[in-house]
């Protein structure tokens, strides 16, 4: 059996309190680099978007404190959501991979002051947590986006066309469902 090394909830806690204290600025950078990129989707609002962005945001400061193992399912839902929502934006998987990519440069910019004042063994668990963390997101984000390109598929029986209808309310109701049960658990918390 390997050595297995995890962050303790003092590490996670300021990890957690970093984070939070630039979630606005995160959101931000992150919303502003993605809506460089964002000229060919206009069915998707830009605010939906970035609603999205600040719930993911918001759902990894969560991972960091005592819900930690409670919220990782609602986590994978989220970066599902994220998925289908770009392909709703008619990105490719590979765009979808590099917007949260992004989002873990901006994570790593944001964290250096905190991880300084680590020792190598919390630094080294740490990093691996928001690094494993952030690839599974990946993954149900290009499981998300995949498995929409498929129903897109199904639906128009093989032949695609460009997308005109309710797509924009179809991504509001879930967020609007991952946002509530999000709520749900941080009450619990209280």
């Amino acid at each position: 059996m390997g050595l297995v090394i995890r962050p303790s909830n003092t590490t996670l806690s300021e990890v957690g309190q970093a984070l939070a204290a630039q979630r606005d600025t995160l959101i931000a950078q992150w919303f502003r680099w993605i809506s460089e990129r964002m000229a060919q989707a206009p069915h998707i609002d830009r605010p939906t978007v970035e609603r999205h962005l600040a719930l993911l945001i918001d759902i990894l400061i969560e991972m960091t404190g005592p819900l930690r193992r409670v919220i990782s399912d609602l986590w994978f839902s989220a970066c599902d959501a994220y998925g289908r929502t770009a392909a709703a934006r008619g990105l490719a998987a590979g765009e979808v991979v590099e917007e949260i990519q992004h989002f873990r440069e901006l994570l790593i910019r944001a964290l250096p002051q905190v991880i300084a004042g680590m020792g190598e063994r919390q630094v080294m668990a740490t990093v691996l947590r928001l690094n494993a963390v952030l690839d599974k997101g990946i993954a149900h984000a290009v499981v998300g986006y995949t498995d929409a390109l498929v129903e897109t598929l199904f639906n128009q029986q093989g032949v695609p066309f460009a997308a005109l209808e309710p797509e924009e309310d179809e991504v509001r109701q879930r967020l609007e469902e991952i946002e509530e049960e999000f709520a749900q658990l941080r009450a619990t918390r209280s």
